[in-house]
């Protein structure tokens, strides 16, 4: 078996921040690891300088395939570093560095194994039943272009199984909450502040329609897994000077939705929420936009991905682990909501608790643990014949 946690110290060596370096060398170091491996990858362009990888190992079924996605981007380095952070230095059973987390152990776990059977097919020593593909996305990240590109380019499709490599804390994860993002803004009218009923408090206003929008989110339904929908005003501006009356605030809005609570229905609170605005400040008016947009998605029990990881680590650590929620958003959670996929999962190395952190670290058995279960995946899921 390949060395995962050297491929995966190799990795963090090569810095591919976002914004900052970006993922062009670590892409072009996958795209020579895969060609050493006898695989000849392909090249997706996403944005200048930024491409997404891909590599198909042609099975006797193209789809359903099982894929891999792996973003190659990492978080900027930030402060608070007691070790360089681009060493991919070993220690105590730790691979430390920026991105050794999230998610270039994940990233080496899945990219190992795809170059091993390879080699194994090569050799004549196993055959694949359904094909296996490894992609690596560029901009999760940012703002998820990669993933959208792979989808746009039709690298996946609604039936083929598809796992990403984050870190996972050793569980499983299927479902994630909704992303909504919304710039909400109030328009108000300027007076000086010793006559304030001349003008309209802009930021008064939006301060009613805040309020009203906490209280509407209190009493949202409760999912059983995913928890409550939670809103956060991440950014708030307004006015011109401490005594004029303000006659404009802006308020950029973080939802996370939960079944079966969606944008629609978000939209709708925005609403009365302007409305509430408007009526407790007599004069100020509102409006909104929609900036990000992406739906919640469920576990599905029946998925077949599900049950043969399920298998898969029974077999490599002697037990199933638990299956919960993934408290981000990733490029399988993009797939999902695009294009219903319900074969959709996160797995990987690593806790999430130590991603983007200063001195992020993953430990090493957790990588080989992981490069082991996606090695008896392959094998299950690829090398016998499946019902269609």
């Amino acid at each position: 078996m390949r060395d995962a946690v050297d491929l995966a110290a190799r990795l963090v060596r090569i810095e591919s921040t976002n914004p900052g370096t970006y993922e062009g060398c670590v892409g072009e170091f996958i795209c020579q690891y895969l060609e050493e491996a006898g695989v000849k990858p392909e090249k997706s362009l996403v944005v200048p300088g930024r491409f997404n990888v891909r590599a198909i190992l042609e099975g006797e079924v193209k789809h359903p395939a099982l894929i891999f996605i792996c973003h190659m981007d990492t978080v900027v380095k930030g402060n608070g570093w007691d070790v360089k952070a681009f060493e991919g230095n070993v220690t105590d059973g730790r691979l430390v560095g920026r991105g050794a987390c999230d998610m270039k152990s994940g990233l080496a776990s899945a990219l190992s194994v795809f170059a091993e059977t390879a080699e194994q097919i090569k050799r004549g020593d196993i055959k694949l039943r359904h094909s296996l593909m490894f992609i690596g996305t560029v901009d999760e990240e940012g703002d998820m272009r990669g993933v959208e590109k792979v989808i746009a380019d039709g690298w996946v499709t609604e039936r083929d199984w598809i796992m990403d490599t984050e870190p996972t804390d050793g569980q499983i994860q299927m479902s994630h909450k909704g992303r909504t993002w919304f710039e909400l803004s109030a328009q108000g009218v300027t007076a000086h502040a010793s006559m304030p009923e001349k003008g309209a408090d802009a930021i008064a206003g939006m301060a009613e329609m805040l309020t009203y929008i906490r209280r509407k989110f209190a009493h949202c339904p409760v999912h059983p897994e995913l928890g409550r929908s939670t809103v956060t005003f991440g950014q708030i501006q307004g006015g011109y000077s401490p005594y004029v009356v303000p006659d404009s605030c802006q308020v950029t809005i973080d939802m996370r939705l939960v079944p079966p609570m969606d944008t629609k229905q978000a939209e709708e609170i925005l609403k009365a929420a302007i409305e509430e605005g408007r009526q407790q400040v007599p004069g100020v008016k509102g409006s909104y936009r929609i900036t990000g947009d992406r739906p919640w998605v469920e576990t599905h029990p029946e998925s077949v991905l599900l049950g043969e990881l399920k298998k898969a680590f029974e077999e490599a650590v002697g037990k199933v682990p638990k299956v919960s929620a993934f408290p981000g958003y990733t490029d399988t959670a993009v797939i999902a909501g695009r294009l219903k996929n319900k074969e959709c999962i996160s797995c990987g190395p690593g806790s999430l608790k130590q991603a983007h952190k200063p001195n992020e670290f993953v430990p090493t058995t957790e990588i080989v643990r992981c490069q082991e279960v996606f090695f008896i995946l392959v094998k299950n899921m690829l090398t016998e014949e499946r019902a269609m």
